[in-house]
Parts: structure tokens; C-alpha cells; sequence
């Protein structure tokens, strides 16, 4: 295995954490990218306690989880640097270079459950057709990604870096290699296969003459393909021209929105995490109560007793009857 470039801001047992981390669990560059930022930030905080992770203490720890919280960082961010931290230490520990586990005391912050933002499917609907209005010059790039994201739910890294290969027979299944660099089979709907055989006659104009690319959507950049933050910037227009809220828009809010309206369709839990690739069915149950919140909300919008009631003035529970 070639070896990872030693980082000047980490330390080597940083650098053999990230390591390990490629080499045994199949880390992606971007999860890589991740874990590197937040071990840099926690080392050079280390450092002006004249620490590192060699001999850091759990006060030191503590008093870096707490800094988090006064610079204003969301106790989703912070959870997610001790998840971190508590990998690196037991990194340490099993390979001898630490007889104790600092991180083993933390308490980890209390973590609200928000509900994934989604749109609805007219909502969708405007979005994919805006694209269409406006995708003319780019050969219907834009409309095929939508088309494949809105089908499939992929990761935004997984689409952008979607392999020609994997569309040149027109499939009726998608073969996603994900997270830990696991396959999964996602089916294509219609409307995607058919994006896709548009796209592909014209695909060649984003590349420069003579040029050949192994991706589905190509790009001249350094990457080679479309990237993800190109890909958001993209959304965000379609948003504007489709009348949507760019706030509310993000690839994510559509992963959401293909899952929510797959279950809303009589999905079964199971196969929505299979799709989306996730390795605990606890993470996709999420959308179980994005359902329940719409209901609750259709049923006092639309059922005649609940219109009924808030027409009425508030009863006095605390009153006997009769009692004015």
C-alpha cells in the first residue's frame, strides 16, 4: 500500500491513525479530509498545553470539548470531534503506544434529533423541470443529475464520481460502490435511464478535444469530474429558477426526499436502507418520523374536528361544568 504524504501539522501518531483508517476500513478521501481537520485542530489546542497525543490527559480533553462549545460549535459538531477522539485513543492504545484511553471518560453532549429537511414531490417536480428550461447550453448535465439523484438517493460523492461503465447498456440498476468501499444495487427509474441516453451523445463536450474520461459527468478541473461543490453551487441556481428557497435546497435535502417519498409510496424500511446504503437500519428509521410529523400536520390542517376546534374559543379545563 503506498503511504499517506506526512501532514507537517499532525503528529505521527495521527498519521498512523489515518493510515489505519485507509488501509482497514477503506476511508474515503473525503472521510480522510475529515478526520485530518479535526486531529489538526485538536493537536495544535494539545499544543499549547504542551501535549500531544501521546501523552494528553483527560483534563486536557475536556477542556478542548468545552472550547468547542464556547466558540459556538453545535453539540452535533462536537460529537462528532469526540467520535474522533475516541477512535484516535483507542487507535493508540491497541497498537501499544498508549498504556491508558483518555477519551474513554468523556461524557458526549446532548444530541436533539432534528428531522431531515425534505421537499415535497411537486416541489421536486418544479426543481427537475427548471433544470430542463435552463439546461439547453450544458447538454442536460444538470437535468441528469437531478434525474439520477432524485431515483437513486446516492451520496453526492457517489454521484459526482458516478464511472461511465456503469450506464453504457443502459441499465435498469445502478452498481454504487459507497462508504468502506461497499457495492450496493440501486434500481433507475424511467425518467433516469432516459436522461442518461440523452446525456450521453452530448457528453463529450465537456471534455476538451481528443480528451477521454472514465466518468459519467466529466470535467477539465483537476478531479477529472464534476465536483461536489460545483454540483451544490448548480442546485442552488435551480432552486432560484424554480422558485424554491436555495436554503432549502441541498443534495442532501434531495437524498432525503428520494427516501421520504419512497416510504411514503409503501417502501418498506429495509429496502430504503439497503438503497441508501446505510450499514444501521436505526439511521434510516429517521424518515419513520418525518412521516409522522406530516400526518400529525395533515390531520389537524385538513380533519373537519380540528378545523372545528380552533374556531372555538379555548374550555377551561380547570372550571367544575356549570362553573362561570
Amino acid at each position: 500500500m503506498a503511504r499517506r504524504k506526512a501532514s507537517p501539522s499532525l503528529s505521527r501518531e495521527a498519521e498512523l491513525f489515518l493510515e489505519m483508517m485507509t488501509a482497514e476500513r477503506g476511508a474515503s478521501r473525503n472521510t480522510q479530509a475529515a478526520y485530518g481537520a479535526d486531529l489538526a485542530d485538536l493537536e495544535v489546542f494539545l499544543g499549547r498545553r504542551k501535549q500531544k497525543p501521546a501523552t494528553a490527559d483527560a483534563e486536557a480533553l475536556r477542556a478542548y470539548l468545552k472550547s468547542l462549545d464556547y466558540v459556538g460549535m453545535t453539540p452535533r459538531t462536537v460529537a462528532r470531534r469526540l467520535s474522533v477522539m475516541r477512535q484516535l485513543f483507542r487507535f493508540l492504545v491497541a497498537e501499544g503506544l498508549r498504556s491508558d484511553d483518555p477519551a474513554s471518560a468523556l461524557d458526549s453532549p446532548r444530541l436533539g434529533r432534528p428531522l431531515p429537511k425534505v421537499l415535497s414531490r411537486a416541489e421536486v417536480d418544479r426543481l427537475i423541470d427548471a433544470t430542463k428550461d435552463r439546461d439547453g447550453a450544458d447538454g442536460g448535465r444538470m437535468a441528469t443529475l437531478l434525474e439520477i439523484l432524485y431515483a437513486t438517493g446516492l451520496r453526492v460523492s457517489e454521484l459526482v464520481t458516478l464511472p461511465l461503465s456503469a450506464v453504457e447498456r443502459d441499465p435498469t440498476v445502478l452498481v454504487v460502490r459507497g462508504k468502506g468501499d461497499k457495492e450496493r444495487l440501486v434500481p433507475l427509474s424511467d425518467p433516469a435511464r432516459a436522461a442518461i441516453a440523452a446525456w450521453l451523445p452530448v457528453r463529450a463536450g465537456a471534455l476538451a478535444e481528443g480528451e477521454t474520461s472514465r466518468y459519467l459527468f466529466p470535467s477539465r478541473g483537476r478531479t477529472g469530474h464534476l465536483t461536489r461543490q460545483r454540483f451544490a453551487q448548480l442546485l442552488k441556481e435551480a432552486a432560484l429558477a424554480a422558485g424554491i428557497d436555495p436554503a432549502r435546497v441541498s443534495p442532501h435535502v434531495l437524498r432525503h426526499a428520494f427516501a421520504s417519498h419512497l416510504l411514503e409510496g409503501g417502501a418498506d424500511l429495509r429496502s430504503v436502507q439497503l438503497m441508501l446504503g446505510h450499514a444501521d437500519i436505526a439511521t434510516t428509521q429517521i424518515y419513520t418520523h418525518v412521516l409522522d410529523e406530516k400526518l400529525r400536520a395533515l390531520v389537524q390542517e385538513k380533519h373537519p374536528l380540528a378545523r372545528r376546534s380552533r374556531g372555538r374559543r379555548p374550555v377551561d379545563r380547570t372550571r367544575p361544568p356549570g362553573d362561570t
